[in-house]
């Protein structure tokens, strides 16, 4: 009876002793064999079966070890008389639905599917120039840096990053930026969206206030309401956020701003917003988190220090990372943090596991001390800005009056409006259905109601400026008509 449960598969990965066992473990666990039930003979069940003796005896091993099957010598092997479920217990084949709770399910919530964006498509909104990664010069370093790494670096020291990368980067933010940052306030993290969880967690407890600009980063929306903070919108105007217009005046633990590059409408915030912003962090003890994504490619204009320089000691939490100047797979970001911050959110850094390669971090660290980072920054700044002005140019030739589409001050990506009551998931919808990865801006807002397209530049090539540009042009016209 036992050889009737059994099917041998020769063509199989799965060794022959591996499949008998798995078998003989399946009909026990599903009631086809009760407790105590005896087994064939190694040499019978190896005839029957048409393989050697030696595997049916390793299979009977691997039953026997786990209190399965009881084998004596001198006797025929049995189902142990209490196997795995214990007597009279037939567990499922299926595995038992676990539930999410409820910060699981607010965790495992993909903010970005709201936005009919299409993960891989063309023009995705976030996605760098990966045509002007320098591939060759990048792979020489990386060899050189592993080659290099010594002593405790390439065990469990230095997981808030490595040495000779915080040091780097506190000399570069201090040039670049106006950061005031020492190597010792510098934590290494794999991306900006581990820094909001780990922030949100760390310095805000369930129930508190985060004020985040409306329209503003779905991520750090996402951060914050998976930590259990209350959601206040910011509304946001040409000249940045604006704190004064915040309905709801509970104090916030958290403010989180884009100030450099507002994400997703793109501009600047203003010297006096940004005066107002730390005035309210430091009326109610909060902390201002500034996300100077993509500082790096500004088109126009005198660049303004981070506000991270302006505000006092502890006002300011500054997020960096390398996904927009070199790539998002390199999976390295950073925090400059409070000096009395530094210590205990390394520590919740660790415990949290939310550690960087240190390889890729050697890398880094030779590449900008080299002088190639900035070399290649000033290549990718002028790849930008040609195509997100061809990009925007495309866009006003076919859209005319139909959307608001204003020329990128700097980033990857740039966001358009449209003129009146526009579907613009609908409108996203259709547009990736062309193989592009556009977002839709609704979901952005939090109290506002936008309506437009946020659309990637920085890896336009090839045409496919004017592609989308017609392919949007089109998803309008046939919406018109369709309301018609």
């Amino acid at each position: 009876m036992l050889a009737g449960l059994i099917t041998i598969d020769r063509s199989s990965s799965v060794p022959l002793p591996e499949q008998v066992y798995r078998a003989v473990r399946e009909a026990i666990g599903a009631g086809r064999l009760d407790a105590g039930a005896r087994l064939p003979s190694s040499r019978a069940l190896a005839a029957a079966l048409g393989i050697s003796r030696n595997s049916v005896n390793a299979a009977y091993e691997l039953l026997a070890a786990e209190g399965i099957v009881t084998v004596r010598s001198g006797s025929a092997p049995k189902v142990a008389s209490v196997a795995l479920w214990g007597e009279g217990e037939t567990p499922a084949i299926s595995a038992r639905a676990v539930a999410l709770s409820a910060r699981g399910r607010a965790m495992s919530t993909d903010p970005w599917s709201a936005t009919e964006r299409r993960r891989g498509g063309r023009l995705e909104p976030g996605t760098p120039s990966l045509d002007r990664f320098p591939a060759d010069e990048w792979a020489r370093t990386l060899r050189r840096a592993a080659r290099r790494l010594r002593g405790d670096v390439l065990s469990y020291g230095e997981t808030r990053g490595l040495p000779e990368l915080r040091r780097e980067l506190a000399a570069y933010l201090a040039a670049e930026r106006g950061v005031r940052a020492t190597p010792e306030r510098i934590i290494v993290i794999p991306s900006t969206q581990a820094s909001l969880n780990l922030l949100a967690s760390a310095l805000a407890d369930p129930g508190e206030a985060a004020w985040l600009e409306d329209p503003g980063y779905l991520g750090a929306r996402a951060a914050f309401t998976a930590a259990g903070l209350d959601i206040v919108p910011m509304p946001v105007d040409e000249e940045g956020a604006d704190p004064r217009l915040v309905s709801d005046r509970r104090p916030p633990r958290l403010i989180y701003v884009t100030p450099s590059h507002q994400y997703p409408y793109g501009t600047r915030m203003s010297l006096a917003r940004r005066a107002m912003v730390l005035d309210a962090a430091r009326a109610c003890g909060g902390v201002v988190l500034e996300d100077d994504y993509d500082s790096e490619f500004l088109f126009s204009g005198r660049p303004l220090a981070a506000m991270q320089g302006l505000g006092a000691e502890g006002e300011v939490i500054y997020l960096g990372t390398f996904s927009k100047s070199m790539l998002p797979g390199l999976r390295v970001a950073y925090m400059v943090v409070p000096e009395h911050l530094a210590g205990p959110l390394a520590v919740a850094q660790r415990v949290s596991g939310m550690l960087a390669n240190v390889t890729t971090q050697a890398a880094l660290a030779d590449f900008i001390a080299s002088g190639r980072y900035r070399a290649h920054l000033r290549r990718v700044q002028e790849t930008c800005e040609a195509r997100g002005r061809e990009l925007a140019a495309a866009l006003r030739q076919k859209l005319g009056t139909a959307a608001d589409v204003p020329d990128p001050v700097g980033g990857v990506q740039l966001a358009l409006r449209f003129a009146g009551a526009v579907d613009d998931l609908a409108i996203a919808a259709r547009v990736n259905a062309l193989g592009f990865g556009v977002a839709a801006l609704s979901p952005y807002g939090i109290a506002c109601n936008p309506s437009g397209l946020v659309v990637g530049f920085a890896g336009a090539q090839g045409g496919e400026a004017q592609a989308c540009a017609e392919a949007v042009a089109g998803a309008l016209a046939g919406a018109e008509k369709r309301r018609a």
